[in-house]
């Protein structure tokens, strides 16, 4: 018996010298390890959102500009001053349901290049509307739209994508492969689309800023202007650079800030799941360069111009979603924005474009140019980045359309109310929301 236990004991003793031996080193060396990630967590890993001590060496002075805004007749200031004001009623103004349910064909074919890139990540897509959610009044204000020459309901040919006086594709109301769309529930914002295919995208665009040859898209010959790779030679030298082609590429410029602007202002952190303002993403994006941020003032002074131009249009038209409270209210409202906006009635002279003995050749280039930046954001891999881009390069697109197709007297009391579809008028102001959005927010980073 006593035999017996010593050789237990023996064994026990054995096995605990072979744990000491073997299994200490390996305790020692997770202990270690572990602690490493602790400290280089709390020490050396670089936060998504840097608070301001670590952002105080930004001049943040340059998030707002001062001084007049090249090619307009207005300055920075007044612009912010008007939209604080404004901002406010912009906003009501989206949150009505004629102004948030959008009509739009989401899937069309990329008309450029194969579109073999899908974000298949949750925030890039885009929730649609049930038909039953539709308010009838729209669904019937569309239904009743006659777009054949003898007012008949069969259409035997394709409804042309735009007129000669658009300078944006436009949406087809009429169409069965449209999608209503509440843009409330599907803000612009960070959705993780980025790298070589929203790179692609936004080259493509800017390379649109091409002016020559001309070859132009007719109704009688709907084809896609062909994208060069002449962009950046074409705006190397100002001097060398013709006016219309500037405005062209501070329009694209202001459009790309403020979308910057939103991604950043709304922005996601992954590893705490939150959604926040990322400091060091604006300064990257768009606090290091003031002439991106004077291009998205550029932009608001256009729109600005262009509601003041329609301003009688705007009042009379009839804004009907089938309530009649909330039909009131966008009265009301519009009322208001439209006041406060002629208290800067002079922020853009459109007189000064395509004023030349080639005016006209210019003005239908300009045009296809623009079309075809409206036709790139079919290619948008991402739902909802494809969706605001598509909203605010036709709201853009409605802005050119009101300077630059009509005299200031086809917009009087007695203009005809299917001057613009009810689409564009949707695309305008909510992209006049989206720049107003983008300068408080730049006010808010400066405080």
């Amino acid at each position: 018996m006593s035999g017996e236990k010593n050789e237990e004991e023996a064994t026990i003793a054995l096995r605990n010298k072979l744990l000491v031996k073997y299994f200490r080193p390996l305790f020692f060396i997770w202990v270690v390890s572990h602690a490493w990630k602790i400290i280089k967590y709390f020490f050396f890993t670089p936060t998504p959102y840097p608070d301001l001590d670590v952002l105080s060496s930004i001049n943040k002075n340059s998030y707002l500009p001062v001084g007049l805004i090249e090619g307009t007749s207005c300055d920075f200031e007044a612009i912010r001053n008007l939209n604080e004001k404004l901002s406010p009623e912009l906003h009501n103004l989206v949150q009505t349901p004629f102004f948030r349910y959008y009509k739009l064909n989401l899937y069309k074919q990329c008309p450029f290049w194969p579109d073999n890139y899908l974000c298949n990540r949750e925030d890039c897509n885009v929730e649609v509307m049930d038909e039953v959610d539709v308010p009838e009044a729209l669904k019937n204000k569309l239904s009743a739209i006659d777009f054949s020459p003898a007012g008949l309901s069969f259409q035997p040919f394709k409804k042309c994508e735009f007129t000669n006086k658009d300078f944006c594709v436009l949406e087809d109301e009429a169409s069965q492969d449209g999608i209503f769309v509440d843009l409330i529930k599907n803000p612009e914002r960070f959705t993780g689309f980025a790298g070589p295919p929203a790179r692609k995208i936004w080259q493509a665009v800017y390379e649109e800023n091409c002016f020559s040859p001309i070859k132009l898209i007719s109704d009688a010959n709907d084809h896609v202007v062909p994208m060069t790779n002449a962009f950046m030679d074409s705006v190397k030298e100002e001097d060398k650079t013709c006016l219309e082609e500037r405005v062209f590429y501070r329009l694209i410029s202001g459009l790309h800030t403020s979308v910057s602007v939103h991604i950043c202002d709304e922005y996601f952190d992954q590893a705490t799941g939150q959604w926040g303002t990322n400091l060091e993403c604006f300064h990257e994006r768009v606090g290091r360069y003031p002439e991106r941020i004077e291009n998205m003032y550029f932009n608001y002074a256009i729109i600005l111009r262009a509601l003041n131009k329609m301003s009688t249009y705007l009042q009379r038209y009839d804004y009907c979603s089938g309530d009649p409270k909330e039909d009131h209210n966008v009265k009301v409202i519009l009322d208001t924005i439209l006041a406060l906006s002629k208290s800067l009635p002079s922020t853009f002279n459109e007189k000064v474009l395509f004023s030349d003995p080639t005016a006209a050749l210019l003005k239908e280039e300009f045009k296809d140019h623009f079309r075809n930046v409206t036709r790139i954001m079919d290619c948008v891999g991402c739902e909802k980045c494809r969706l605001w881009g598509k909203i605010q390069t036709s709201g853009l697109g409605t802005a050119l359309k009101v300077l630059f197709s009509y005299d200031e007297h086809k917009f009087g009391p007695r203009a005809s109310p299917s001057l613009l579809q009810r689409s564009e008028l949707v695309a305008l102001l909510n992209t006049f929301n989206r720049f107003s959005e983008s300068i408080a927010a730049l006010q808010r980073l400066k405080k």
